[in-house]
């Protein structure tokens, strides 16, 4: 078998484009040849960002074969009575592309009837290659694409030239004017021109003695070892950017760092600002000494090695210096303003049209962390409740700073040093800057009781206005990132073990946007079920059974952190060797109360019983509705369901003794009784009829 090599050259492609598309484009690739039975080994991606490259080794040379049974005529039909065919079968063999003599007769439910088998024909894979690979390019999806001259195709970048490649043979396609060949471009500016990739198996050595590292990781090694070799001839350290090193390793297709200067007096400007305009506008590292406080260097990335790096180093430091003039200026004039003068613009920042201000919106998120607070088992109560009025007062104060204007990026981070520069507790500083998080899925939590409360409160607050005015998400459509903060809050609480009712927070959150009780009750359920949604992904996120969630979360979804309690016994339970039996007693329970419907008396009376496993089936209960309250109560649920596992023999005695359903009606309602006190017991626990 052999390799497969397609390469797309392009003009240059945008960094963040280039891994999606690869990944897309190899995904479809093999989801193709799949569809069209061609064997396969492992699939490589390559890129720059002048090329897009797939290999794909043991490669079969043509499909497998495929193979059909399609029945025919009846035997009556399709043979005469001296067993000759007669011309029914004659037809069915032509229809079937064989000869009269290969069809047999089978016994089917119907009766015996003509059978033959068909062999599809078997394409080359070049054949088919030349087919579908058009199409497969042109379907990579990107951000945005455009098109170039008079063609109506479009792509990220204007295709330049394409490669095709099967061991040694050519693989001809065509996408808009290009035709596929086998010579690639070399690096643009070191070895330009064409260079002819004899085989597959060549790609990579012919792309690297054309001045390109065309593998992704071995370009980010080589990246890698380069930049820290730079910082170590200056006595100094990168700082730590993972998201920055992948951005630059797609930006070059061969790296040449080279170490550049600013002036000291831009280090008066926090170092949050300095770091983002050299990552942001330069793509720059930022440098710092082994304490970690940043110095006056940085190194850029060059996509080539020239002969006067002096030359070019000067070159990125004066354009530097410009973006750090601006940024040392807009820090210098919001040094002029105070954190309450800048909460007070706020007033004329629309948060959304149908809630006012951002400047609004500070004061609902003071009265929901004043609530949160008192909910809470936090301890100094007194003292949270004063930080968090005041880190509510100020945690979107930088929003209408020149800094957070000019980089969007730095809003929290901004308001947390110009707190500390106003002589804000330190608790209050870094509440404005992690009220903000999570910013994603498992990303960084607050770290104090302050920033805690803050972040909840804030996202809770956008969560409950957007519901309320009919902003709730839908499909893929969420322009204010709810499902993100519900995940936010969801994540939050539970690493915290913040035990109060998720409802009433709710109903808090809404008092500030709703008047009347029936909307915000009805609002409120909308919300909860939002925040039962994100539950259920988290849990099944962290590989608990879809059963066990939806049960623990059906029976009772208030205290959230005692939702995983509930969660993780059940799934204990589940892995037991009596659990079916165990959860089909429980079920027929369920199912019969819900049958019975309304029942006008719930109270057991013991005078009522027949049967000697009534009496029985009640002494237990009652012996057992303690402890079961207790282990609840505790969160100790793994013993509380085990007790409750030790009245199923009693259960089943009792459906076996007597018919629940009587004629005597005050039979049944005494029996039915009876099973809603066992219903009770595990009722705040799991609903076992959907276990």
């Amino acid at each position: 078998m052999n390799k497969l090599l397609i390469e797309i050259g392009t003009e240059e492609i945008p960094a963040g484009y280039i891994i999606p598309a690869l990944n897309t484009f190899k995904k479809n690739i093999i989801a193709a040849f799949d569809k069209y039975r061609i064997n396969h080994g492992r699939a490589q991606v390559f890129g720059t960002p002048r090329r897009l490259a797939l290999m794909v080794e043991d490669l079969a040379e043509q499909q497998n074969p495929k193979t059909a049974t399609i029945t025919g005529p009846p035997e009556k039909i399709g043979y005469d009575e001296n067993k000759n065919p007669t011309i029914a079968a004659e037809k069915f063999a032509a229809k079937a592309g064989i000869d009269v003599d290969q069809i047999w007769v089978e016994e089917t439910k119907k009766g015996r009837y003509l059978t033959a088998v068909i062999e599809e024909k078997c394409e080359s894979t070049i054949s088919i290659l030349e087919n579908i690979l058009e199409k497969q390019i042109l379907s990579i999806p990107f951000p945005k694409r455009m098109r170039w001259g008079s063609l109506s195709i479009s792509f990220a970048r204007p295709i330049i030239s394409l490669v095709g490649l099967y061991a040694d043979k050519t693989i001809n396609f065509k996408v808009g004017n290009i035709k596929s060949g086998s010579k690639i471009f070399g690096h643009q500016f070191m070895n330009p021109g064409e260079h002819e990739v004899d085989c597959a198996d060549n790609y990579t050595k012919v792309v690297e003695s054309a001045g390109v590292i065309p593998d992704i990781d071995k370009r980010k090694k080589v990246l890698t070892k380069a930049v820290e070799r730079c910082a170590k001839e200056y006595n100094s350290q990168i700082l730590k950017d993972d998201d920055l090193m992948n951005i630059v390793t797609n930006l070059v297709e061969y790296p040449f760092p080279i170490v550049g200067r600013f002036d000291e007096k831009f280090l008066e400007v926090p170092d949050e600002v300095l770091i983002t305009a050299m990552r942001e506008h330069q793509k720059c590292f930022a440098l710092t000494d082994e304490k970690g406080n940043l110095k006056p260097l940085f190194i850029a990335v060059n996509n080539t090695n020239v002969r006067d790096m002096a030359l070019v180093a000067h070159g990125h430091e004066k354009v530097l210096r410009a973006r750090l003039s601006d940024a040392k200026f807009f820090y210098e004039q919001d040094c002029k303003s105070s954190l309450d003068e800048f909460r007070d613009r706020l007033k004329n920042v629309t948060f959304q049209e149908k809630l006012g201000s951002v400047y609004k919106k500070t004061l609902r998120i003071g009265k929901l962390c004043q609530y949160l607070v008192e909910e809470s088992s936090f301890d100094d109560k007194e003292i949270l409740g004063l930080d968090v009025a005041r880190a509510s007062q100020i945690c979107k104060a930088d929003l209408v700073s020149q800094v957070v204007i000019e980089f969007t990026k730095l809003q929290g981070v901004i308001g947390r040093a110009y707190a500390l520069n106003a002589g804000e507790k330190h608790d209050i500083a870094y509440a404005v800057e992690q009220h903000y998080r999570p910013v994603y899925s498992g990303g960084k939590l607050p770290e104090t009781p302050t920033a805690t409360v803050l972040a909840i409160a804030d996202k809770l607050d956008t969560i409950c206005g957007c519901f309320s005015v009919g902003l709730i998400p839908t499909g893929g459509a969420d322009p204010y990132a709810l499902r993100r903060q519900g995940i936010g809050i969801i994540q939050i609480m539970l690493e915290e073990n913040l035990t109060f009712s998720l409802n009433s927070m709710i109903d808090q959150g809404l008092k500030s946007f709703i008047d009347d009780k029936n909307i915000l009750k009805k609002i409120s359920l909308k919300i909860r079920e939002f925040f039962q949604n994100r539950m259920v992904n988290i849990l099944i996120d962290k590989q608990f059974s879809k059963e066990a969630v939806n049960s623990a979360l059906f029976a009772s979804f208030d205290n959230l952190p005692d939702v995983v309690l509930r969660v993780k016994a059940l799934d204990s339970l589940r892995k037991e060797p009596d659990f079916e039996p165990l959860a089909t007693t429980f079920k027929r329970v369920e199912n019969i109360i819900k049958k019975a419907g309304t029942v006008e008396d719930i109270s057991v009376n013991e005078s009522l019983f027949e049967d000697a496993c009534e009496k029985k089936l009640f002494e237990a209960v009652n012996e057992v509705s303690q402890s079961i309250n207790a282990f609840s109560k505790d969160g100790n649920y793994d013993k509380a369901l085990s007790t409750i596992a030790t009245l199923r023999p009693k259960v089943d005695t009792f459906f076996d003794d007597v018919m629940v359903m009587a004629e005597d009606k005050k039979l049944k309602q005494n029996r039915i009784a009876l099973l809603s006190l066992i219903s009770e017991l595990f009722k705040n626990i799991a609903n076992f009829s959907m276990l």
